[in-house]
């Protein structure tokens, strides 16, 4: 199985994290605007390079206050249509040794771009925020975000089906270590981060003011059709042990740069995830 990324510690002080973040390999980002960020489980300030800009109405503010100027600043997007989300995620998804594949999210395998449909051994469009959890279905906007849209084999993603984020389960056959049980998916440890920074990311985007319900993230499982995904605790654990990295940083550059034009503000500021939740 081919693993895009390396477990990372948490950082006990912002000293080491500094040095950490020091060691870390360089982005895959090309763009100059980028910034490396430095990720710690405290409250602290993570410096980007969009804090004077895309974020400067958010910065400085805590609570429901930041998640409201977030949700203002990231529901400036362009919408993609259902069909353009394939070429999308070839794209945004693509891997870096291998430029005709993609990595599948949860199974961390390295598959050919040309292999997407819905028969088994091919990849599909995974809504990482259930489209059953708010009824959104694949209608333009919560449908087609590609911000928690991402490659899946077929298999494992019919696995996962519509189930909350926790901890336990049975392995997953091919699932790359990710484990499920009767009500919860829990993916492989190279992920958990991103998947919980993704189910952030709705919650703020998606406050019900578009058409949509409004999408909020809870302390449960076994959510059906409400417009909840739990499991909160779960998931704010794992955005602290599963830190960005490299891929999820210059994935969150392409949809930013070349598609929706709005950024996941957890990829850029871990640390807000605790401030607002």
């Amino acid at each position: 199985m081919l693993a895009i990324r390396t477990r990372r510690r948490k950082a006990v002080v912002l000293a080491t994290a500094a040095v950490l973040a020091g060691l870390t390999a360089p982005s895959l980002t090309a763009s100059p605007a980028t910034a490396t960020t430095t990720t710690t489980t405290t409250t602290a300030t993570t410096n980007t390079a969009y804090d004077d800009t895309y974020y400067k109405d958010a910065i400085g503010k805590t609570g429901a206050s930041l998640k409201s100027s977030l949700h203002t600043i990231i529901s400036d997007q362009t919408k993609l249509s259902y069909s353009a989300v394939w070429d999308a995620l070839k794209a945004t998804d693509e891997d870096p040794d291998n430029s005709s594949n993609v990595i599948l999210l949860y199974s961390g395998v390295s598959r050919s771009k040309s292999l997407n449909g819905g028969d088994t051994g091919d990849w599909n469009r995974e809504h990482v925020w259930a489209k059953s959890h708010g009824d959104f279905g694949t209608s333009t906007g919560p449908g087609t975000d590609i911000h928690h849209l991402r490659p899946a084999d077929v298999r494992v993603n019919s696995v996962r089906g519509n189930k909350d984020f926790d901890n336990g389960g049975s392995a997953v056959s091919e699932g790359g270590g990710s484990l499920t049980d009767s009500d919860s998916f829990e993916p492989r440890d190279a992920v958990k981060g991103d998947v919980a920074r993704m189910i952030f990311y709705m919650a703020v985007r998606y406050e019900g003011g578009d058409g949509f319900a409004d999408l909020e993230v809870n302390g449960q499982v076994d959510n059906g059709s409400n417009p909840y995904i739990g499991k909160l605790s779960v998931l704010k654990a794992w955005n602290d042990e599963d830190p960005p990295d490299a891929f999820e940083e210059h994935r969150n550059q392409v949809v930013y740069d070349d598609y929706q034009h709005n950024r996941n503000p957890f990829i850029d500021h871990p640390e807000w995830v605790e401030s607002i939740w």
